[in-house]
């Protein structure tokens, strides 16, 4: 089992910034590629952004790229979401999640496991 914690999450204003971050515990963290996920109210989930098992590789949806920048720091079993420039239609619950493997996948049946979420609200 791998169990998740996202914090950081709050409302912020359109242009402005936010830090997710995603403790887990568990099993090996370095084994698992992780990746962010989010759900706005009536939407399916939808990918955000993916990183290998060693930081070597990242992902990111065309809607978040150049904008957010996802990392780990394997001591401290931590993934981080770092957002920039955020819009309103970046509004939603953000998930982080693990992927046994050492690829991300963009793919929510993908994954493993699940935190339990965190609330993003930007204003216009």
């Amino acid at each position: 089992q791998v169990q998740l914690v996202e914090s950081g999450g709050g409302l912020v204003q359109a242009g402005g910034s936010l830090r997710l971050s995603c403790a887990a515990s568990g099993r090996t963290f370095s084994n698992y590629a992780m990746g962010w996920f989010r759900q706005a109210p009536g939407k399916e989930r939808e990918f955000v952004s993916a990183i290998s098992w060693n930081g070597g590789r990242t992902y990111y949806a065309d809607s978040v790229k150049g904008r957010f920048t996802i990392s780990r720091d394997n001591a401290k079993i931590t993934v981080y979401l770092q957002m920039n420039s955020l819009k309103p239609e970046d509004t939603a619950v953000y998930y982080c999640a693990a992927r046994a493997g050492y690829f991300g996948s963009t793919l929510y049946n993908e994954y493993n496991y699940w935190g339990q979420g965190t609330q993003v609200t930007v204003s216009s």
